[in-house]
C-alpha cells in the first residue's frame, strides 16, 4: 500500500469529477489516499507559494510516497512526496506548466494522442488511459432519436451542429441541452430542434435523456479525455464524433460512426479539430437510415468497449505506480 496525495483545483466541474474516479480508482488497489487542493493558476500570487515552500522545506521528511498532480503543474507541492506524477491535459496544458515539468518524474497519459505529444516533448510518459461513470439504465429504453448534451463547454462542434440541423427540416427532432450563457444568443428554434439552455441539476433526468436516445452527436474539437462520449458508450448508444484524435480512440467504425474533420490549429498542446458539415450530413442520414439491428449491434460493441476500458483501468494505473514506487 502507498500513501498517495492528489493535487488538483477542485473546481466544482470536470476536474473535480476526475478527481473523485481517480480517489475511488487507487483506494479501489488498496492505497491510502488524501487530497490537497492547488490554487488555480491564474489566482496564485508569490506570497503564497513562498509560504507554502517554506511550510514544507521544514519537514523531516516526506508525508506520501507519491504525489499525483491533475491538469496544471503545481510546484508549491511537490516536497509532499518523494515521487511527482502528473496527469495532464494538453488542450489545458500552458506555458507555465511547460516550464515545470522536468520537475515531475512521469507524466501519466489518458490516451495515445497525449502519449505521443508528451514523449515528443522527451519527459518519462507511463499511459493509463481513464475511466468514466457508468450511466447505463438497466433496463435501457431507447428510441432512434438524437441527442448532444453541450453542457458548459465550447468545444463541442454545438453551435455548427445546431446551424447544420436547422437546414434540415426533414430531419427527426434533435435534443440539444446547454449550459446557459455558453456560446451566441442565436435563437436556434425550429420544429425539429429542442434546444433547452439551463443547468439540470438532477442526475437522474441527465440519465434518462442519455439512456433514452439512440444516437448521441458528441462532435469535440479536442478531448483530454472524452468522458461525455465514454458515458454514451457507457450506455450503448451510438455515438457520432469526429474522426480526429483522441475521440477516434473512444469511437471506432466497429461501435460508432465516424464524421471526417480538418485541423483547426492548436489550443496549447492539442489540436482542435472541426467536423465537416458534408460529411456530418451524410453521418444523420446513414443513421437515420440504420435498422435497429444495425444500432444494436454497434450500441452492444459500444458497451462492451465501455465494460473492457474499465477493468482494465485499474490494471494500467497499478502497472505505472509500481514503475513509479
Amino acid at each position: 500500500m502507498a500513501r498517495i496525495n492528489l493535487i488538483a483545483w477542485d473546481n466544482n466541474r470536470g476536474l473535480s469529477h476526475d478527481i473523485r474516479l481517480l480517489r475511488d480508482a487507487l483506494r479501489g488497489l488498496g492505497h491510502e489516499v488524501s487530497f490537497t487542493p492547488a490554487t488555480p493558476p491564474r489566482k496564485r500570487r508569490w506570497w503564497q507559494s513562498l509560504a507554502l515552500r517554506w511550510n514544507h522545506a521544514w519537514r523531516s521528511e516526506a508525508p506520501y510516497d507519491l504525489n499525483i498532480t491533475l491538469e496544471h503543474a503545481s510546484p508549491d507541492h511537490l516536497r509532499l512526496a518523494r515521487c511527482n506524477a502528473f496527469i495532464p491535459n494538453p488542450e489545458w496544458f500552458s506555458q507555465r506548466d511547460r516550464k515545470q515539468l522536468a520537475r515531475y518524474d512521469a507524466v501519466l497519459t489518458k490516451t495515445r494522442a497525449a502519449t505521443d505529444i508528451f514523449e515528443g516533448l522527451g519527459v518519462r510518459t507511463l499511459p493509463i488511459g481513464f475511466q468514466s461513470t457508468d450511466c447505463l439504465h438497466s433496463p435501457r429504453v431507447a428510441q432512434p432519436s438524437f441527442l448532444h448534451l453541450a453542457g458548459a463547454s465550447r468545444m463541442k462542434g454545438t453551435e455548427r451542429l445546431l446551424a447544420t440541423w436547422r437546414r434540415h427540416p426533414e430531419w427527426p427532432v434533435l435534443h440539444v441541452l446547454q449550459a446557459p450563457g455558453v456560446g451566441s444568443d442565436t435563437d436556434w428554434s425550429a420544429p425539429n430542434i429542442v434546444h433547452r439552455r439551463e443547468y439540470v441539476a438532477d442526475i437522474a433526468e441527465i440519465r434518462q435523456l442519455q439512456n433514452s436516445h439512440v444516437f448521441h452527436l458528441c462532435l469535440s474539437e479536442t478531448e483530454g479525455w472524452g468522458h461525455y462520449i465514454a458515458e454514451a458508450l457507457s450506455c450503448g448508444a451510438v455515438v457520432l464524433t469526429c474522426d480526429a484524435a483522441p475521440m477516434n480512440e473512444l469511437v471506432t467504425d466497429t461501435r460508432g460512426v465516424l464524421v471526417a474533420a480538418a485541423p483547426d490549429g492548436l489550443l496549447n498542446l492539442a489540436t482542435r479539430y472541426l467536423f465537416d458539415e458534408a460529411a456530418l450530413e451524410a453521418a444523420v442520414e446513414r443513421c437515420i437510415r440504420m435498422e435497429r439491428a444495425e444500432w444494436e449491434q454497434l450500441g452492444t460493441a459500444a458497451r462492451e468497449w465501455y465494460v473492457d476500458n474499465q477493468q482494465g483501468f485499474g490494471a494500467r494505473l497499478e502497472m505505472a505506480l509500481q514503475q513509479l514506487l
